[in-house]
């Protein structure tokens, strides 16, 4: 797939400014810099510039297996990332730092891919560190630059034209960017916590999360960090802020209307689905940051024999990050998740088959809400069945106070089950179907899905919003968060349509009401017992979920009950 270039030409500035400043620097600049040893005592490092295809500087730190002949072949990992800035950039200011970014010294430190002979990689998006450009969220620019870093680390000298995406977050994006752009030498992808859509980062279905307003500005105020006091003039004077796109790219992104050309763009679930290239991935179902909408999705529309999901009860961290305690985020030994990386690496960088790859056994590994870890060909997996249920109608007050958990949970039109007769087991993404009526345009809509216990206390299951953009009578069919949910016998399903999770969006209030003229929702349940799991147990987010609940009263469960539709778990 040739990739969509875009942005404007500044090298041609920056070529001038460096004759003017240093003659002789204009001809190394295009080339490899030579640094001062970095600090890592197992690589060689060096600054390399190159260009994309529409002109634009990219700075690449290179990290090569100390004392390795330059005519050494290997293969490469590659990070291209907004944080990979010689100062830290906007985020983690530091201008007296010492280069290279540190950002994945714990993948280096963990897996000892210098010693096993892999050069590492870092580039700069357009824009950041020491690469000119200017950033664009995700847009065609960055998207090309991705696709240019790959070919480029691909037919280097040292390198074997093997290449792995490796990031987690923004950079965990930019390796999902290869997927869709699909440049040559990309061999695999390792993608932890990322966004797969730009506008599904801000929004969710034109309604509003907090940081769609601070996000765009935190990111271009990184754009204009100037590199560390140790840079020499060539980081200096390619990363200078020269292209006027900062106002742009902030008016842009406030836009809600998902199928904008902008956010079009940005969506890589479409131009990714097919692709065959081996994929390790990890989502959080409690994911607070890179929320799971769109995740699986994309996960499903992936069709590669050898992809990896990591799916569990945490929140936005790396597979084998500990807590401060020392106690691992994901609840299984972080060693697991290092094992699989490096066996990943080796099988799809090195060509290595048999035992010494065992550890990259395709399919999913996921985690339900007892926090048990357990083995999925697929996810949602094969034997899930939908079943409908018919909810009640009524109507909400569309004026933002509800929220999910605390004081303020309940408001809205309840729908509740008996006591289960017998465990459930939800493991997908629920659909809630509404057809709803407003006097007003833009009003709001919510769902929440509950796991009510005997007592009343209710834990969130699963969540989705809309915004309704027209007066009158509309129908939506809303996808809601995907989960794995064991229900005990004698707990409740419950399901709310409500005007707000104020805690979780940022809802603008119309102050009408919202008429709810039919309902019904379909949940994915698990026809067949689980009974054979992984070694782990429960993760710090996890017991923070449970611990945040809301109550209904006696008389809601009572008065809103409806027959739900459950499957029956069968013994495997």
């Amino acid at each position: 797939m040739t990739p969509r270039w875009s942005g404007m030409r500044r090298t041609s500035i920056t070529a001038v400014a460096l004759a003017l400043l240093a003659p002789g620097l204009v001809a190394p600049f295009l080339g490899s810099v030579p640094a001062v040893a970095g600090e890592r005592e197992d690589a060689d490092w060096t600054e390399v510039y190159f260009e994309t295809e529409d002109g634009t500087t990219l700075h690449a730190d290179v990290l090569r297996p100390a004392g390795m002949p330059e005519s050494a072949r290997t293969p490469v990992v590659l990070t291209v990332s907004p944080y990979t800035s010689h100062s830290g950039g906007a985020s983690a200011p530091d201008p007296t730092g010492a280069p290279p970014s540190e950002r994945f010294h714990d993948f280096l430190d963990l897996t000892g891919a210098l010693d096993d002979g892999y050069t590492y990689v870092m580039v700069d998006l357009p824009g950041t560190g020491g690469s000119g450009g200017c950033n664009d969220w995700g847009g065609p620019a960055e998207q090309g630059a991705v696709h240019a870093a790959v070919e480029w680390a691909a037919d280097q000298s040292w390198s074997t034209g093997k290449v792995a995406l490796l990031g987690k977050s923004y950079d965990g994006w930019t390796g999902l960017m290869g997927v869709s752009t699909r440049p040559d030498g990309l061999a695999a992808v390792i993608s932890m916590e990322p966004v797969f859509s730009g506008y599904s980062y801000f929004y969710n279905r034109g309604v509003r999360f907090a940081n769609s307003v601070g996000t765009p500005v935190i990111f271009q105020a990184n754009d204009l960090f100037p590199g560390s006091l140790q840079d020499d003039p060539a980081y200096h004077l390619t990363g200078l802020p020269l292209t006027p796109c900062h106002a742009l790219n902030i008016v842009q992104q406030q836009d809600d209307a998902e199928d904008s050309a902008f956010w079009a763009e940005r969506d890589l679930v479409p131009t990714s689905k097919g692709s065959r290239l081996p994929v390790l991935l990890t989502q959080g179902f409690l994911e607070t940051n890179t929320k799971p909408d769109r995740a699986f999705d994309y996960w499903s529309a992936l069709r590669g024999r050898a992809n990896i999901g990591w799916f569990g009860q945490f929140d936005h961290v790396r597979g084998w990050e500990t807590d401060a305690s020392g106690r691992s985020q994901t609840g299984r030994d972080p060693q697991a998740f290092v094992a699989q990386v490096e066996a990943f690496l080796a099988k799809h960088l090195k060509g290595e088959r048999g035992r010494s790859v065992r550890a990259a056994r395709p399919g999913v590994q996921v985690q339900d809400n007892l926090g048990r870890w357990r083995r999925e060909r697929a996810w949602p997996p094969a034997d899930v069945r939908m079943r409908r249920t018919t909810l009640r109608t009524g109507s909400y007050a569309d004026d933002g106070s509800n929220t999910a958990t605390g004081s303020d949970a309940g408001q809205g039109v309840w729908s509740v089950s008996a006591p289960l007769r017998r465990p459930a087991w939800i493991s997908g993404e629920p659909v809630l179907d509404v057809s709803v009526t407003t006097s007003v345009p833009r009003a709001n809509l919510v769902g929440l899905v509950y796991d009510i216990a005997p007592d009343g206390t209710a834990t969130v299951i699963s969540r989705g919003t809309q915004l309704v953009r027209s007066s009158g009578t509309t129908d939506y069919s809303l996808p809601l968060y995907g989960q794995d949910w064991r229900l005990a016998k004698g707990h409740r399903l419950g399901v709310l349509v409500t005007g707000a999770d104020a805690d979780w969006w940022v809802h603008l209030p119309t102050g009408s009401t919202v008429e709810v003229a039919e309902a019904s929702i379909r949940l994915p349940f698990l026809s067949r017992d689980r009974r054979s799991f992984l070694r782990g147990g429960s993760t710090p987010r996890l017991e923070e979920h449970l611990a945040d609940t809301a109550t209904v009263d006696a008389a809601v469960l009572e008065e809103s009950q409806v027959r739900f539709r459950t499957q029956r778990l069968k013994r495997r």
